[in-house]
């Protein structure tokens, strides 16, 4: 799609606000590096401990500003710092411990250095605006603003143009067009070229990736124990309150009917037609009980077929748009599956939507699915609802659950899994 004039003049206008707002930044970068650095050497007679954890708190709180800016100009930068430790006491030896943790983390010295650094790099900021400032002093010239400086006996010097004449005022204005025209198109690459320097500098290095995707692996496998744990009471619970006592029944029954053979033939068939129909109701709910374990349309048919038919079960109007060039391994399908069916059941109980779309595809060696309802919106996952869960289930594969559903809707909700293809046989549009 095309970019409009106008849309590039907003571009222009809201990049330069953020260009000042770095260059102002810059500034407290300088306060930030002076008062750190005092009081970091003052931890040697351990007055500065006093402060540091405040200071380092301050710091990251405009690094993590800065990135969210570099995030804007499309460089994502990651939060480096190494995990805090559990469990720090709240007297002076949990104080210390977490100004250990703090000046034993590489993060903390490489922010010291951007911080250094930014005082004349973030200046960089202001370029937009003085380009602004700049066009806008040369159209003014343009418009008769030179009169009255050549009133009083001196020209104005625009560039190279000394501005006490009509003619030359219209050179000016040319020339502050081709500023401002600079001014369009600069802002984007000087931000760009700030992105750079903030990931150069506050990105994650080798080690503290290590360190975040140790503790990473660490939350997952204690999600996926919690969710297998979870999922085996679960199952114990509905075998014993469901077929299993189901089957008790039965065999009472059939002792019963032993009972009454030589007594009541009448009564002894009745009782064995109870009996029959409670064996049909015990298969049909180990039946569920294995179809909530592994749905046999998705072990059978794969997930495109599975998703279509979680859409023509569900009372909602489900359109299901799944395009996947082969079958998936079998937990990515199994955890994709029910997660869109919990979705289904949330946009049903709690979000009173209508319509529903699913969509599914696979991108750079991704499972992408989508899946939109019209309900009246305001989804959080922190609210302790069954988002929750489904994000702790994708984790377990490295997996993303991205919500975006403000009050009123539609609620969109994309989950993204790692996934290599077994083959190609499948195709599913």
């Amino acid at each position: 799609m095309p970019v409009t004039w106008r849309g590039r003049l907003g571009r222009a206008t809201l990049d330069t606000l953020v260009g000042v707002a770095i260059a102002t930044g810059a500034l407290l970068s300088v306060v930030l590096f002076v008062t750190t650095a005092y009081f970091i050497v003052l931890c040697l007679i351990g007055i500065g401990f006093l402060a540091l954890p405040y200071l380092t708190r301050a710091v990251r709180r405009l690094c993590d500003l800065n990135r969210r800016v570099a995030a804007r100009s499309g460089v994502p930068v990651e939060r480096p710092y190494r995990p805090e430790p559990e469990e720090i006491e709240k007297d002076i030896v949990g104080w210390m411990r977490r100004c250990k943790w703090i000046l034993t983390d590489p993060a903390t010295w490489r922010d010291l250095l951007w911080l250094l650094l930014n005082c004349v790099v973030g200046l960089a900021g202001f370029v937009p605006a003085a380009l602004l400032y700049y066009a806008g002093e040369g159209l003014f010239l343009a418009c008769g603003l030179w009169r009255p400086l050549a009133d009083g006996g001196q020209g104005r010097w625009y560039a190279s143009v000394t501005v006490e004449s009509w003619p030359a005022a219209f050179a000016a204005g040319l020339l502050a067009l081709v500023v401002l025209t600079g001014w369009l198109f600069l802002g984007p690459l000087v931000l760009k070229w700030y992105a750079y320097f903030v990931r150069f500098l506050l990105g994650p290095t080798r080690g503290s990736q290590l360190a975040s995707r140790v503790q990473h692996l660490s939350e997952t496998r204690s999600g996926a124990l919690d969710i297998q744990a979870a999922e085996l009471r679960r199952i114990e619970r509905d075998l014993h309150d469901g077929a299993q006592a189901r089957l008790v029944s039965l065999g009472l029954q059939l002792g019963a009917v032993d009972r009454k053979m030589n007594q009541d033939l009448e009564e002894a068939r009745r009782m064995l037609r109870q009996a029959r129909t409670s064996s049909v109701q015990a298969l049909r709910e180990l039946r569920d009980l294995v179809h909530g374990i592994h749905p046999p349309v998705l072990a059978e048919r794969g997930l495109a077929d599975a998703l279509r038919a979680l859409g023509l079960a569900s009372p909602l109007d489900v359109t299901a748009v799944v395009d996947l060039p082969g079958r998936l391994p079998d937990p990515v399908e199994s955890a994709v599956y029910f997660a869109v069916s919990e979705l289904l059941t949330n946009a049903l109980k709690h979000a009173d939507a209508r319509r529903v779309e699913i969509v599914a595809w696979c991108e750079d060696d991704t499972l992408r699915t989508r899946v939109t309802d019209d309900g009246r919106g305001g989804a959080d996952a922190s609210a302790g609802s069954g988002l929750a869960g489904i994000r702790r289930r994708l984790a377990s594969f490295d997996g993303i659950l991205e919500i975006n559903s403000p009050p009123g809707g539609p609620t969109v909700i994309n989950l993204e899994l790692p996934c290599a293809l077994s083959s190609p046989k499948t195709s599913s549009s």
